[in-house]
């Protein structure tokens, strides 16, 4: 965390019956397999080590700076987050959020053709900076607002 930012927090729960955008919730029941009342469009994104997808605001923001429309949900993640920095974090890092679900980090999101709905070059210029998946080790309510901790695996700082 930066000086001053302020802790991670959950700032838009998002889903949709498949595809993007995924709208808005104030709350959800996340299971193993994702989050309840959540779809996809494409079979290989039904796979327990990518339950959750993640995304900073920040990065969304950058984006948005750089001329692309993109705010929660936009780009189909899950969980838009803040002061979480979620590209920097290793595989394997735990989230503990404060209602209790735990997730671990499993491998960074790549871009997707569905990107090109939204501009031709987002694919480019969010490449390594695109969110991260992460399996479900605690399933439970998920509540937007919560903050959430940390907890990166052993021998990794």
């Amino acid at each position: 965390m930066k000086a001053n930012e302020g802790p991670a927090t959950v700032i838009s729960i998002n889903i949709s019956r498949g595809g993007v955008p995924k709208l808005p919730v104030e709350s959800v029941y996340i299971a193993e397999q994702g989050l309840e009342g959540d779809g996809h469009n494409h079979e290989k994104h039904y796979r327990l080590t990518q339950a959750v997808c993640l995304q900073d605001v920040e990065q969304l923001e950058k984006l948005t700076a750089m001329g692309y429309p993109l705010g929660p949900g936009t780009a189909g993640e899950n969980l838009t987050v803040r002061n979480l920095y979620v590209n920097a974090l290793p595989v394997g890092a735990i989230l503990e959020f404060a209602g209790g679900v735990v997730l671990e980090i499993t491998r960074v999101r790549p871009t997707c053709y569905v990107m090109d709905q939204i501009h031709p070059r987002l694919k480019l210029d969010a490449t390594d900076c695109h969110g991260m998946y992460a399996k479900v080790l605690r399933p439970g309510r998920l509540t937007a607002g919560e903050s959430i901790q940390i907890a990166k695996p052993s021998g990794v700082k």
